[in-house]
């Protein structure tokens, strides 16, 4: 909610926190962005690795390394609402929302509350699956721990990753709701097959839904797909077909957009006095 980190060196203990979490220009904030990163891109292996027939040694890894990072996630999100200026506007953020959600479903299964709650474990294994949501607070501005990108690159990398989110979504909950009653669907690389095939319009048939959930979970899937993809894909578009085109707005009309040797407005004939170089 505060934007990039503002310039002068944070002076009390929650500008520091609020400084370093926003920062990515110095060595500490490069270093947590990359180390948040890390551990974001492990905290997703792991949930796929569970869906997988391994020994119980192996499980019982997968579940400390879960535990140790939802723990760290769980005090980003604490420090991230003890830094910020609005803490309310802080919480009611989407991208501070899916912080808390990645490890709520951690945080019931150690307190072991969820059968108290009515919640079970199928449920708690679905929720799971919006950690890959977190990837989308790298993306909500133009400065990375490796530098600026261009914003036509930015908005290249959303439409890359909504893609990416609805199918890994599509396909953690469609393994959550099939994998106990379909054979076909045994781990999650079978589930995203699936989601993959299904939203490509394909539809070979050699994994169809079995249960009532796992059918609504695809006409989900698929309605998110036609919906975001095209949402996403038209930002691009517009950029493209701006062209050079400067982002001065009429006073008259309104208009935003002009070309970069415009004296007037082309909707309304107003002067605008658009600056240019008269040798271009």
């Amino acid at each position: 909610m505060d934007g990039h980190a503002s310039g002068g060196a944070p002076r009390t203990s929650r500008e520091r926190v609020r400084f370093y979490l926003l920062d990515h220009r110095t060595r500490v904030g490069q270093a947590i962005d990359i180390t948040l990163l890390v551990l974001n891109l492990a905290f997703v292996g792991v949930f796929v690795a569970q869906s997988y027939d391994l020994a119980q040694s192996a499980r019982d890894v997968l579940w400390r390394v879960e535990v140790a990072i939802a723990a760290v996630f769980a005090v980003e999100y604490v420090l991230r609402l003890y830094g910020a200026r609005d803490r309310v506007g802080e919480a009611t953020d989407p991208y501070t929302i899916v912080d808390l959600l990645s490890v709520v479903p951690t945080l019931l299964a150690i307190l072991a509350v969820g059968p108290v709650l009515g919640v079970n474990i199928g449920f708690l294994r679905a929720l799971r699956v919006v950690r890959v949501l977190r990837f989308y607070r790298f993306t909500r501005d133009e400065e990375f721990f490796f530098g600026t990108v261009e914003t036509g690159t930015l908005r290249a990398t959303k439409l890359l990753l909504t893609v990416l989110v609805i199918f890994f979504v599509g396909a953690g909950l469609f393994y959550s709701a099939e994998s106990a009653v379909n054979p076909g669907v045994e781990n999650f690389g079978d589930a995203f097959y699936y989601m993959v095939i299904a939203l490509a319009t394909v539809g070979f048939g050699d994994i169809i839904p079995q249960t009532e959930l796992g059918r609504w979970i695809t006409v989900g899937g698929v309605l998110a797909a036609i919906v975001l993809v095209p949402w996403q894909a038209s930002k691009i578009v517009r950029a493209w077909t701006r062209g050079d085109r400067v982002d001065v707005t009429c006073p008259n009309c309104g208009l935003t957009g002009h070309d970069p040797d415009a004296s007037h407005c082309k909707a309304c004939g107003h002067v605008i006095y658009q600056e240019y170089d008269s040798d271009e």
